[in-house]
């Protein structure tokens, strides 16, 4: 009996996610009898301290859609490297014709993006930033960008390593400034 009031009573422990709904886009696929609509959601989940992930879900009604991309996204879920509340370094990711380059910016300065990359900086954690859409416009080639510059990122200490430089001399400018005076 014990173990059955166990079993009930046991919830598997559900991580609490920012999920953010970017994009709902009707698409169509003709055929022979005329065209066939679906609905396209691009979503995006982040743990709001260095964890997001992208999912794109297709179905026949946005609620199907929507669910889709929700379990892609928590499948699809990586790691980016920040530095406080902004990032290490300046990055550029492009993706078709989108690219987005992000800039890290001091602390107060708060995040200034357009929606798709300001839903990805966001889930992430990320609180002060700079960024600038270049190129197309579409959203699921920005956010694809904003994805691949966030997975560019090396903390000071990798790059450190990498260009045997002193860590002190990678940390961002407003960083530095503060030690010197």
């Amino acid at each position: 009996m014990e173990k059955d009031e166990i079993r009930r009573s046991y919830q598997p422990e559900e991580k609490e996610y920012d999920e953010r709904v970017i994009d709902i886009a009707r698409v169509a696929k003709v055929v022979k009898g005329g065209r066939l609509f679906h609905f396209r959601v691009t979503m995006v989940a982040g743990d709001k301290n260095g964890r997001v992930g992208l999912g794109v879900g297709k179905a026949g009604s946005v609620t199907d859609a929507i669910a889709k991309a929700t379990k892609r996204s928590h499948s699809n879920m990586k790691s980016i490297s920040l530095y406080g509340t902004t990032i290490p370094h300046e990055v550029v990711g492009k993706v078709g014709g989108a690219e987005v380059l992000l800039k890290p910016a001091s602390r107060g300065t708060g995040v200034i993006a357009g929606s798709g990359v300001r839903a990805v900086v966001e889930a992430a954690g990320i609180h002060d930033i700079l960024t600038k859409s270049l190129g197309s416009s579409n959203t699921l080639n920005v956010v694809k960008a904003t994805f691949k510059a966030l997975e560019q990122l090396k903390s000071p200490q990798e790059m450190a390593v990498l260009r045997g430089k002193p860590e002190e001399e990678l940390k961002p400018f407003w960083e530095r400034r503060r030690k010197n005076g």
